[in-house]
């Protein structure tokens, strides 16, 4: 199984344009959950606590495999959402974990 982790940071100045902008990411994020099919699981949100270092944004997603995670990637629905948080977003880190 493949663990796909993101975090995001967001371009907005403003605290609260930021939170919004995280929880409604969230939200679009965990919608694909039964959209996907190779998508198996995923938990995404805000970030929790306002503290010094911390990014605004994370999701953690599990596929079957390498060949899941890609089919992911270029599904409609997960590109809609790409582009939306590709729109808001400074800076994106990603790492892909076989647990």
């Amino acid at each position: 199984m493949i663990r796909h982790i993101v975090a995001f940071k967001l371009a907005a100045d403003d605290a609260g344009t930021r939170a919004a902008q995280a929880a409604e990411a969230g939200r679009r994020l965990e919608a694909l959950v039964g959209v996907v099919p190779t998508l198996r699981a995923m938990s995404a949100g805000a970030n929790a606590l306002d503290l010094p270092g911390n990014w605004d944004l994370a999701l953690v997603a599990d596929f079957d495999g390498a060949a899941g995670l890609d089919a992911y990637q270029v599904h409609p629905a997960h590109e809609e959402v790409a582009a939306f948080i590709g729109g808001i977003r400074s800076d994106r880190v990603a790492v892909d974990l076989e647990v």
